[in-house]
């Protein structure tokens, strides 16, 4: 099997990106990449100041990025439609938008009253993508991608009530990644854009870091064990987005044992991720959770 790594980017000269959680781990290296194969990228992140300084570091080492950062707390519905609004005023088409920001571990609600972690991860990107969908569908090609996880293998929703509370908030959270994805690409076959997902098996970065010590510690031991760095976690997400030849709904993650580690290739998710009851009923409480309703489009 061939090796995708970063050399195989294309040239993203006249692009623009906008990148949840883009100050650190697996969002960072996103961004740093597409910004130095010339992408003009957006960091959107819950704090401007740690945005700004991981835009400092990226332009270290490239000079010539094209770097821009908007404060957006994807817990808070208010915070994502400033921020839309911000990027919308700013560019009149979006190429690329990462849904990469997440967290796992946390208990409590959103500012909107949802449970946090499917608040965050789902609901808030969600409507992220409804409310740039305008910039994103003006765009000759673009794409979103939503970043899910092996989890979502072990998460559960209840096509009769889909935000309601159901085993694992983290891995439902997840499995909602892949449903949206999947639902938002089919409706979006009357445009030029694709809606793709990627996962990055293992990697040391911060998603766990409100996670019990018994959760967090032997994840991020088996990633440090198998040497899968930030830089390699944000390698599916990049393929997904930059690969001439990804096809939308496709889903990449690392290609060895388990998904785990290895170079970035097309995989599986779970048959519920396909579930057309389940990503229907997903949308349609999304639409109304969030008050974002997307325009009615054909459909496949």
């Amino acid at each position: 099997m061939r090796k995708w790594t970063e050399l195989d980017i294309p040239d993203l000269g006249g692009r623009i990106a906008v990148v949840t959680g883009a100050n650190t781990g697996i969002g960072f290296e996103t961004a740093r990449a597409l910004a130095e194969h010339g992408a003009a990228v957006v960091l959107a992140c819950r704090n401007r100041e740690k945005a700004e300084a991981a835009a400092d570091r990226i332009i270290q080492n490239t000079p010539s990025a094209a770097l821009e950062t908007t404060e957006m707390d994807l817990s808070s519905l208010d915070s994502i439609s400033t921020a839309a609004e911000a990027i919308r005023s700013r560019y009149d088409h979006v190429d690329l938008l990462i849904n990469n920001a997440g967290v796992t571990g946390l208990s409590g609600t959103t500012a909107d009253g949802f449970e946090i972690q499917f608040g965050i991860n789902h609901l808030g990107h969600f409507a992220l993508t409804g409310l740039l969908l305008d910039r994103l569908t003006t765009a000759p090609a673009a794409r979103v991608v939503t970043v899910s996880s092996i989890g979502h293998r072990f998460g559960r929703i209840d096509p009769d009530n889909p935000a309601a509370p159901a085993g694992s908030a983290y891995a439902k959270s997840k499995l909602a990644n892949l449903l949206f994805t999947y639902e938002l690409d089919r409706r979006l076959a009357d445009t030029p854009a694709i809606a793709l997902a990627a996962h990055p098996g293992g990697a040391t970065t911060e998603v766990f870091r409100y996670s019990p010590a018994a959760f967090r510690l032997p994840n991020l031991a088996i990633a440090r064990l198998l040497g899968r760095t930030p830089a390699m976690g944000a390698r599916p997400t990049l393929r997904a987005a930059t690969d001439p030849h990804a096809k939308g709904s496709e889903y990449y993650g690392p290609s060895g044992l388990f998904e785990i580690h290895g170079y970035p290739a097309p995989v599986q998710s779970s048959n519920g991720s396909h579930d057309l009851e389940r990503r229907a009923a997903l949308w349609e409480a999304s639409e109304k959770l969030t008050d974002v309703h997307y325009p009615p489009t054909r459909v496949r």
